[in-house]
Protein backbone atom coordinates (compact mmCIF):
# COMPACT_ATOMS: atom_id res chain seq x y z
CA UNK A 1 0.00 0.00 0.00
CA UNK A 2 1.59 3.44 -0.94
CA UNK A 3 1.67 6.21 1.56
CA UNK A 4 -1.08 8.31 0.66
CA UNK A 5 -3.89 5.71 0.64
CA UNK A 6 -2.28 4.12 4.29
CA UNK A 7 -2.29 7.71 5.40
CA UNK A 8 -5.71 7.97 4.36
CA UNK A 9 -6.88 4.25 5.46
CA UNK A 10 -5.60 5.95 9.33
CA UNK A 11 -7.61 8.63 9.19
CA UNK A 12 -10.93 6.91 8.29
CA UNK A 13 -10.70 4.30 10.84
CA UNK A 14 -9.54 7.55 13.18
CA UNK A 15 -12.48 9.18 12.15
CA UNK A 16 -15.08 6.15 12.53
CA UNK A 17 -13.50 5.17 15.79
CA UNK A 18 -14.18 9.11 16.89
CA UNK A 19 -17.41 8.70 15.66
CA UNK A 20 -18.23 5.62 17.72
CA UNK A 21 -21.23 6.30 20.60
CA UNK A 22 -19.29 5.29 24.11
CA UNK A 23 -21.71 2.98 26.13
CA UNK A 24 -23.91 5.11 28.52
CA UNK A 25 -23.14 6.49 31.50
CA UNK A 26 -25.73 4.71 33.46
CA UNK A 27 -26.55 1.21 31.78
CA UNK A 28 -29.04 -0.22 34.81
CA UNK A 29 -31.46 2.81 33.92
CA UNK A 30 -33.57 2.65 30.65
CA UNK A 31 -34.64 6.13 31.07
CA UNK A 32 -31.03 7.36 31.08
CA UNK A 33 -29.73 5.32 28.26
CA UNK A 34 -32.59 6.82 25.94
CA UNK A 35 -32.09 10.02 27.02
CA UNK A 36 -28.62 10.30 26.61
CA UNK A 37 -29.19 8.81 23.00
CA UNK A 38 -32.07 9.99 21.64
CA UNK A 39 -31.05 7.97 17.87
CA UNK A 40 -30.87 4.94 19.99
CA UNK A 41 -34.87 5.16 21.25
CA UNK A 42 -35.57 6.03 17.44
CA UNK A 43 -34.15 3.03 16.69
CA UNK A 44 -35.65 0.88 19.35
CA UNK A 45 -39.34 2.77 17.91
CA UNK A 46 -38.29 1.26 14.61
CA UNK A 47 -37.49 -2.38 15.64
CA UNK A 48 -40.96 -2.30 17.39
CA UNK A 49 -42.67 -0.98 14.56
CA UNK A 50 -41.21 -3.25 12.39
CA UNK A 51 -40.90 -6.67 14.02
CA UNK A 52 -43.15 -5.78 17.39
CA UNK A 53 -40.94 -6.23 20.21
CA UNK A 54 -41.04 -4.11 22.72
CA UNK A 55 -38.10 -1.62 23.70
CA UNK A 56 -36.66 -3.24 26.72
CA UNK A 57 -36.05 -6.99 25.63
CA UNK A 58 -33.62 -6.74 23.13
CA UNK A 59 -31.80 -3.57 25.18
CA UNK A 60 -31.56 -6.01 28.19
CA UNK A 61 -30.33 -8.49 25.94
CA UNK A 62 -27.60 -6.18 24.09
CA UNK A 63 -26.41 -5.03 28.02
CA UNK A 64 -25.76 -8.63 28.30
CA UNK A 65 -24.19 -9.10 25.23
CA UNK A 66 -21.38 -5.92 25.03
CA UNK A 67 -22.28 -3.69 27.88
CA UNK A 68 -23.19 -1.53 25.06
CA UNK A 69 -19.59 -1.40 23.22
CA UNK A 70 -19.94 -0.85 19.66
CA UNK A 71 -16.95 -3.10 19.03
CA UNK A 72 -17.19 -5.38 21.07
CA UNK A 73 -15.39 -9.12 20.54
CA UNK A 74 -15.04 -12.57 22.55
CA UNK A 75 -11.21 -12.54 24.28
CA UNK A 76 -8.41 -13.38 22.32
CA UNK A 77 -7.07 -17.40 22.47
CA UNK A 78 -3.31 -17.74 22.96
CA UNK A 79 -1.40 -20.98 21.74
CA UNK A 80 1.42 -21.65 24.41
CA UNK A 81 0.43 -18.82 26.22
CA UNK A 82 1.44 -15.83 23.97
CA UNK A 83 0.62 -16.82 20.40
CA UNK A 84 -2.40 -15.38 19.35
CA UNK A 85 -4.40 -18.16 17.68
CA UNK A 86 -8.35 -16.40 17.11
CA UNK A 87 -11.23 -15.57 19.07
CA UNK A 88 -12.98 -18.10 20.23
CA UNK A 89 -16.08 -17.21 17.86
CA UNK A 90 -17.17 -14.64 15.34
CA UNK A 91 -19.84 -12.76 17.47
CA UNK A 92 -19.15 -8.75 17.08
CA UNK A 93 -20.40 -5.38 18.00
CA UNK A 94 -23.24 -4.27 19.92
CA UNK A 95 -25.50 -7.48 19.58
CA UNK A 96 -22.53 -10.47 19.82
CA UNK A 97 -24.17 -11.28 16.44
CA UNK A 98 -21.97 -14.38 14.99
CA UNK A 99 -21.54 -13.59 11.01
CA UNK A 100 -23.04 -17.06 10.13
CA UNK A 101 -26.21 -15.42 11.67
CA UNK A 102 -25.77 -11.59 10.89
CA UNK A 103 -25.22 -13.05 7.08
CA UNK A 104 -28.81 -14.76 7.42
CA UNK A 105 -30.38 -11.48 8.84
CA UNK A 106 -28.49 -9.41 5.71
CA UNK A 107 -30.06 -12.51 3.61
CA UNK A 108 -33.35 -12.46 4.45
CA UNK A 109 -33.99 -8.61 5.15
CA UNK A 110 -31.64 -6.79 2.05
CA UNK A 111 -29.74 -5.01 4.67
CA UNK A 112 -26.60 -5.36 2.81
CA UNK A 113 -25.36 -2.13 4.08
CA UNK A 114 -25.35 -2.94 7.34
CA UNK A 115 -23.04 -2.84 9.89
CA UNK A 116 -22.61 -5.21 13.40
CA UNK A 117 -20.93 -1.97 14.93
CA UNK A 118 -24.04 0.20 14.37
CA UNK A 119 -26.36 0.82 16.83
CA UNK A 120 -29.79 0.99 14.69
CA UNK A 121 -28.73 -2.10 12.82
CA UNK A 122 -27.71 -3.88 15.72
CA UNK A 123 -31.17 -3.42 17.46
CA UNK A 124 -32.79 -3.92 13.83
CA UNK A 125 -31.04 -7.58 13.93
CA UNK A 126 -32.16 -8.34 17.58
CA UNK A 127 -35.60 -7.55 16.57
CA UNK A 128 -35.41 -9.58 13.58
CA UNK A 129 -33.96 -12.73 15.71
CA UNK A 130 -36.53 -12.31 18.52
CA UNK A 131 -39.15 -12.00 15.83
CA UNK A 132 -38.17 -15.56 14.36
CA UNK A 133 -37.36 -17.06 17.96
CA UNK A 134 -41.34 -16.27 18.11
CA UNK A 135 -42.16 -17.91 14.99
CA UNK A 136 -40.11 -20.77 15.38
CA UNK A 137 -40.07 -21.75 19.13
CA UNK A 138 -43.46 -19.97 20.00
CA UNK A 139 -41.37 -17.55 22.71
CA UNK A 140 -43.13 -14.24 23.65
CA UNK A 141 -41.23 -11.53 22.48
CA UNK A 142 -41.70 -9.98 26.08
CA UNK A 143 -40.12 -13.42 27.44
CA UNK A 144 -36.57 -11.75 27.95
CA UNK A 145 -35.65 -15.08 29.52
CA UNK A 146 -36.17 -17.68 26.66
CA UNK A 147 -35.73 -15.39 24.33
CA UNK A 148 -31.69 -15.16 25.25
CA UNK A 149 -31.84 -18.93 25.80
CA UNK A 150 -32.46 -19.41 22.13
CA UNK A 151 -30.25 -16.44 21.39
CA UNK A 152 -27.08 -17.67 22.87
CA UNK A 153 -28.24 -21.49 22.04
CA UNK A 154 -29.76 -21.08 18.69
CA UNK A 155 -33.15 -22.13 17.60
CA UNK A 156 -32.78 -25.82 17.35
CA UNK A 157 -30.45 -25.86 20.45
CA UNK A 158 -33.29 -24.52 22.52
CA UNK A 159 -35.15 -27.45 21.17
CA UNK A 160 -33.18 -29.60 22.40
CA UNK A 161 -32.74 -27.85 25.42
CA UNK A 162 -29.12 -28.00 25.83
CA UNK A 163 -28.99 -24.98 28.24
CA UNK A 164 -29.77 -27.25 31.11
CA UNK A 165 -26.34 -28.35 30.66
CA UNK A 166 -25.27 -25.27 31.13
CA UNK A 167 -26.58 -24.31 34.80
CA UNK A 168 -24.03 -20.74 34.48
CA UNK A 169 -26.07 -19.94 31.10
CA UNK A 170 -29.30 -20.71 32.77
CA UNK A 171 -28.25 -17.68 35.54
CA UNK A 172 -27.40 -15.38 33.47
CA UNK A 173 -31.07 -16.06 31.23
CA UNK A 174 -32.52 -15.13 35.04
CA UNK A 175 -30.07 -12.00 35.01
CA UNK A 176 -31.14 -11.02 31.51
CA UNK A 177 -35.32 -11.40 32.15
CA UNK A 178 -34.62 -9.00 35.56
CA UNK A 179 -33.19 -6.61 33.85
CA UNK A 180 -35.71 -6.75 31.00
CA UNK A 181 -38.45 -6.17 33.60
CA UNK A 182 -36.45 -3.37 35.70
CA UNK A 183 -36.30 -1.88 32.36
CA UNK A 184 -39.93 -2.32 31.24
CA UNK A 185 -40.75 -0.47 34.52
CA UNK A 186 -38.63 2.22 33.99
CA UNK A 187 -39.89 2.87 30.92
CA UNK A 188 -43.25 3.10 32.10
CA UNK A 189 -42.39 6.06 34.48
CA UNK A 190 -40.44 7.90 31.07
CA UNK A 191 -42.11 7.36 28.24
CA UNK A 192 -44.31 9.95 27.75
CA UNK A 193 -41.08 12.14 27.97
CA UNK A 194 -39.34 10.34 25.66
CA UNK A 195 -41.74 10.60 23.31
CA UNK A 196 -42.66 14.12 23.48
CA UNK A 197 -38.88 14.91 23.58
CA UNK A 198 -38.68 13.04 20.69
CA UNK A 199 -41.72 14.36 18.63
CA UNK A 200 -40.19 17.55 19.28
CA UNK A 201 -36.80 16.71 18.06
CA UNK A 202 -38.19 15.11 14.85
CA UNK A 203 -40.65 18.28 14.07
CA UNK A 204 -38.65 21.56 15.67
CA UNK A 205 -34.99 20.74 15.25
Amino acid sequence: MKWPALIATVILASLLTGCATPPPKDPENLCSIYTENRSWYSAAKNTREKWGVPVHVPLAMMYQESSFKHNAAPPMEYFLGFIPIGRASSAYGYAQAKTMTWDDYVRETGNSWSSRSNFDDAMDFMGWFIYKTHKINGVSKWDARNQYLNYHEGWGGYKRKTYNQKPWLIKVAARVDERSKRYAAQYRQCQEDLDSSWLWRLFFG
